[in-house]
Protein backbone atom coordinates (compact mmCIF):
# COMPACT_ATOMS: atom_id res chain seq x y z
CA UNK A 1 0.00 0.00 0.00
CA UNK A 2 1.35 3.36 -1.00
CA UNK A 3 1.62 6.19 1.55
CA UNK A 4 0.49 8.60 -1.16
CA UNK A 5 -2.88 6.83 -1.29
CA UNK A 6 -3.32 7.31 2.46
CA UNK A 7 -2.62 11.03 2.12
CA UNK A 8 -5.11 11.34 -0.74
CA UNK A 9 -7.84 9.62 1.27
CA UNK A 10 -7.09 11.79 4.30
CA UNK A 11 -7.19 14.93 2.15
CA UNK A 12 -10.55 14.02 0.68
CA UNK A 13 -11.84 13.27 4.17
CA UNK A 14 -10.74 16.64 5.52
CA UNK A 15 -12.24 18.55 2.59
CA UNK A 16 -15.53 16.66 2.85
CA UNK A 17 -15.69 17.22 6.62
CA UNK A 18 -15.15 20.97 6.26
CA UNK A 19 -17.72 21.25 3.46
CA UNK A 20 -20.17 19.19 5.50
CA UNK A 21 -19.81 21.47 8.52
CA UNK A 22 -20.17 24.63 6.40
CA UNK A 23 -23.25 23.33 4.61
CA UNK A 24 -24.94 22.21 7.82
CA UNK A 25 -24.31 25.63 9.40
CA UNK A 26 -25.98 27.18 6.34
CA UNK A 27 -28.94 24.79 6.85
CA UNK A 28 -28.26 22.99 3.59
CA UNK A 29 -28.56 19.46 4.94
CA UNK A 30 -29.37 17.85 1.59
CA UNK A 31 -26.25 19.31 -0.05
CA UNK A 32 -24.18 18.23 2.97
CA UNK A 33 -25.41 14.67 2.53
CA UNK A 34 -24.66 14.74 -1.20
CA UNK A 35 -21.17 16.08 -0.49
CA UNK A 36 -20.55 13.23 1.94
CA UNK A 37 -21.75 10.66 -0.59
CA UNK A 38 -19.62 12.21 -3.33
CA UNK A 39 -16.59 12.04 -1.03
CA UNK A 40 -17.30 8.37 -0.38
CA UNK A 41 -17.48 7.66 -4.11
CA UNK A 42 -14.19 9.50 -4.72
CA UNK A 43 -12.44 7.49 -2.00
CA UNK A 44 -13.84 4.22 -3.35
CA UNK A 45 -12.58 5.14 -6.83
CA UNK A 46 -9.13 5.76 -5.34
CA UNK A 47 -9.22 2.43 -3.51
CA UNK A 48 -10.55 0.26 -6.35
CA UNK A 49 -7.13 -0.97 -7.49
CA UNK A 50 -6.12 -1.83 -3.92
CA UNK A 51 -9.36 -3.76 -3.43
CA UNK A 52 -8.64 -5.67 -6.66
CA UNK A 53 -5.17 -6.54 -5.40
CA UNK A 54 -6.68 -7.77 -2.13
CA UNK A 55 -9.09 -10.10 -3.94
CA UNK A 56 -6.28 -11.40 -6.14
CA UNK A 57 -4.15 -12.16 -3.08
CA UNK A 58 -7.07 -13.99 -1.43
CA UNK A 59 -7.60 -16.06 -4.58
CA UNK A 60 -3.93 -16.99 -4.75
CA UNK A 61 -3.82 -17.83 -1.06
CA UNK A 62 -6.80 -20.19 -1.15
CA UNK A 63 -6.19 -21.47 -4.68
CA UNK A 64 -9.56 -20.37 -6.02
Amino acid sequence: MDIELIFKVAGVGIIVAVLNILLKKAERDEQALMTTLAGLVVVLMLMISEIGNLFETVRETFGI
